[in-house]
Order: C-alpha cells, then structure tokens, then sequence
C-alpha cells in the first residue's frame, strides 16, 4: 500500500511573488477550461496575456507533416503565453495550450496592459526578465538532452521533469502524482510510437527503476534513471 509523505519535490522554481502581488492588487477576469479543451491554438491571434492560476496545463506544436510535439507541462502559478513584444496589440499564438487536470483556471490580462504595468513596475520587471531567462535555459536544455540522449534517455529525461513536477514522497519511493500516457511521453521525446516508449517503461520496469500504480509512474531508484541522462 501506498502512503503519502512529504510532498512535493526540492526543486528550483522561477520566484512568483512580484506575480503574485500584482495580480492581488487587480481584478482581472478569470477564464476556466474543462479537462482536454483548449485554451489557444497555434498560429491563431489573440490580444492577451493568460496565466494559470490553478490546475494543470500542457503546451504542444504540430510539425507540418501533421505530427504533435510536447513542449511542457505547467502547473504553478506563471505566465503560460509568450509575451513577445510590448507593442502588438494582437500577436499568433506560438504554441497550443490544452488542460490536462479535471480544470484550469487562468487570469486574462490585455497584453497591452500588461506591458504597461510592467514598465511601472520595477519588481515586476526583474519578473520578466527571470521569465525570460528560465525559458531560455529550459530551451537549450531540453534540445541538449534530446539531441544527445537517444530514445531511451530522452524518455528516463521526462521521467526525470515528472518526478520534479509531480513527485510526491510516499513509502516505497516517489509517486509522480499525474496521469501521463505512453503516447504523451512520446510526443515530449519525438519519439513516433507510443509502443517504443512502452518498451522502454518496461525495461525500466524489469531494472526496478519504477513500477505503475492506478496508471501513475512510482519511480523506486531515481538514480537508475539518472544514469541514462545526458546532463
């Protein structure tokens, strides 16, 4: 039996409290989307600037063959569309944006006015530019990993991101505390089958490195996974 402990993991996190403050001090609408609906679409234009407030989302691309590419699952409190330039008042989605959790809860904020309120505000201007940095090194990490890992590494490399995202301590190791499917995992690493990754969770499987639980991956030596990371 599974028993829940500490939760949560140490990881490092893009300080929010600037965020966080402003957005206490107005009152912004709050846009709620069900389990699988979008919220944007790729290349679509809108004029705002959403950030969750709660529950969980996943950003993705499609190539032009017609292919889904994960970029990220998100679930605190950030800004989850790029802000790009201060001036367009409409600018194309880079990305779609989907809710993965039962709901989502996003502030909406016209990007113009945001813009302005970050000029005037100087704590929420070392915000943005963290925001902005983190992209950056999340970005040339990730074609690192995935250029230099191979499947199976690029695969022990999400596992990896879940077990920080979702881990939750429990008695028999850490529990990554969301569902997430082979056919996901796939999309995160490039891979085009679903059934390559599911080779692979069970070659991780037979190697003790983890085991499911009602659908959700329970890594029991993150240091076996680690070994087949590229850093």
């Amino acid at each position: 039996m599974i028993i829940s402990a500490n939760n949560g993991r140490n990881t490092e996190k893009l300080n929010n409290l600037a965020l966080t403050d402003y957005l206490a001090q107005k009152n912004f609408p709050i846009v709620t989307k069900e389990y699988k609906k979008y919220l944007l679409y790729e290349g679509i234009q809108d004029h705002h600037v959403y950030i969750l407030k709660s529950g969980v989302i996943k950003t993705s691309v499609i190539s032009k063959d017609g292919r889904e590419f994960n970029l990220e699952y998100i679930n605190d409190l950030e800004v989850v569309s790029i802000l790009k330039d201060e001036y367009s008042q409409f600018i194309d989605a880079p990305f779609n944006i989907r809710v993965e959790s039962p709901k989502a809860e996003l502030y909406q904020i016209d990007r113009v006015e945001f813009w302005k309120d970050i000029n005037q505000n100087f704590d929420l201007q070392i915000y943005v530019k963290n925001y902005y940095r983190e992209r950056l090194m999340k970005s040339m990490k990730r074609t690192q990993q995935m250029l230099m890992n191979g499947k199976f590494g690029a695969v022990c490399t999400q596992i990896y991101d879940l077990y920080d995202k979702f881990g939750i301590e429990v008695h028999e190791g850490v529990l990554i505390d969301f569902v997430v499917t082979n056919e996901d995992i796939a999309h995160f690493c490039g891979i085009n089958a679903a059934s390559s990754v599911s080779r692979i969770m069970n070659q991780l499987k037979s190697c003790g490195a983890i085991k499911m639980h009602n659908r959700k991956i329970l890594v029991q030596n993150i240091e076996l996974i680690k070994d087949n990371i590229i850093f």
